[in-house]
């Protein structure tokens, strides 16, 4: 914001007191801040002497004189019109970052109201073992194929925006995204883990959705689809890679 501020006073000063050629018809200029037309001459006041000065009018090149500070000023006033949004975006970007709660978590904002997304339980299910997950807690490990799963067919938090924007707050970065989840036997399924056998080298598969994501502050990030959800279930999730360990805030995209 103090960046911003200073620029644009700089900008108005020199707007105010710019540098404009006044051109001679030899090809030379004088360095003028302002110069105006009186009868057969040009009144100037010289940059270079600091001082007003007058030269007959038929050894002006006015043409190019006039259309050279057209542009500058043109050039100037789109300056100043960047430095204006980029103001007005710093200002917006601060109020959306105010609205986020500061403990961690993910929210989401709908109009003038802030969410606060309820963090769903996973489980770990294969042949021999169900298994919750818990954050950041690695699990043991069974050789072969496995499933992450969610209870149920549908996520308590029904939405009908197609690019919904939510905002994690975060202690420790972690890999961020937005996932697509598949029906199962009363079940979602959030992914589906490979287990190599001795190695115990985790492949994981996951319908990822291709996202915006943003930093809007240390700790706060910001995430959003590229194009929009087709109904179904979904969830954004935190995870590390490779190490069945995956959080997931889970809601529907309804019609």
């Amino acid at each position: 914001m103090y960046r911003i501020a200073i620029l644009l006073l700089l900008a108005a000063g020199l707007l105010g007191a710019a540098t404009i050629r006044l051109y001679l018809k030899d090809g030379s200029y004088h360095n003028v801040r302002e110069y105006e037309k009186k009868g057969d001459r040009v009144r100037y006041y010289s940059t270079e002497r600091s001082e007003w000065e007058e030269i007959p009018l038929d050894l002006i090149d006015l043409k190019r004189t006039e259309s050279e500070k057209t542009q500058l000023e043109q050039a100037r006033r789109e300056e100043a019109a960047v430095m204006d949004a980029e103001e007005k975006a710093e200002r917006a970007q601060r109020r959306e970052i105010e609205r986020i709660p500061v403990n961690p978590g993910v929210y989401m904002v709908q109009g003038e109201q802030v969410t606060t997304l309820k963090q769903g339980e996973v489980k770990m299910v294969n042949d021999k073992r169900r298994s919750i997950l818990k954050a950041m807690s690695p699990i043991p490990i069974v050789a072969g194929k496995a499933t992450v799963e969610m209870d149920g067919l549908k996520a308590p938090l029904a939405l009908q925006a197609e690019r919904p924007e939510f905002y994690f707050r975060l202690i420790e970065p972690e890999r961020l995204a937005i996932i697509r989840m598949k029906p199962g036997k009363n079940v979602r399924i959030v992914q589906t883990l490979n287990i190599v056998p001795v190695s115990k080298e985790i492949i994981e598969e996951t319908d990822i959705i291709e996202t915006f994501k943003q930093q809007l502050a240390e700790g706060l990030y910001k995430i959003w689809p590229t194009k929009p959800l087709e109904p179904g279930e979904y969830a954004v999730a935190e995870y590390t890679e490779g190490k069945a360990n995956i959080q997931v805030w889970d809601f529907s995209i309804t019609k």
